[in-house]
């Protein structure tokens, strides 16, 4: 109340949510992803066979389990995607796209003393696919503070803002 006159909000004075992502992001982020896993799959089902031969007992075993982990990095990150276009299309309503079990899927950490034991292309799929993982993982984040409510206050300057024409108060 300010002067005897009494604000009412209602949910027009909330600014409307905005997309977290384009469509243009998702299918880029998708290709990569796409290109990504093939890329790995050829390196560690075939070239990476003879490397791997090469690398003593417990590289060995780091290499492998590096492997899965490229693996599941990669089909946490797809998943999510395509959930998002899911979302994008309508599929899916936003809701049920925030729900936890349609975030983005944990993966584990990659181990320092193992990769400096592996080979130069295994190491830079594993560093390509943890910085695949993090900038979508930062997506997947942010879709949860864009959703957070909006102070009564935050609200008011907004609709001041829309009432002066776009002008900043």
């Amino acid at each position: 109340m300010k002067d005897g006159n009494v604000f009412v909000m209602d949910d027009s004075d909330m600014p409307q949510a905005q997309a977290r992502i384009t469509s243009r992001l998702i299918d880029s982020l998708y290709t990569e992803a796409m290109l990504l896993a093939d890329e790995a799959r050829s390196y560690f089902d075939d070239a990476g066979r003879e490397e791997r031969a090469t690398l003593e007992p417990f590289a060995r075993v780091g290499f492998a389990c590096e492997s899965l982990k490229v693996t599941t990095r990669i089909m946490h990150i797809v998943a999510w995607l395509l959930t998002q276009r899911a979302i994008e299309s309508g599929e899916i309503a936003s809701r049920e796209g925030r729900r936890p079990e349609r975030r983005l899927g944990h993966a584990q950490d990659t181990d320092s003393a193992v990769f400096e034991q592996l080979p130069p292309m295994a190491q830079r799929l594993i560093g390509a696919s943890a910085d695949l993982y993090a900038r979508v993982k930062r997506l997947d984040d942010g879709g949860l503070e864009a959703e957070a409510p909006q102070s009564p206050a935050r609200a008011l300057m907004g609709r001041l803002e829309r009432g002066l024409g776009g002008q900043t108060v």
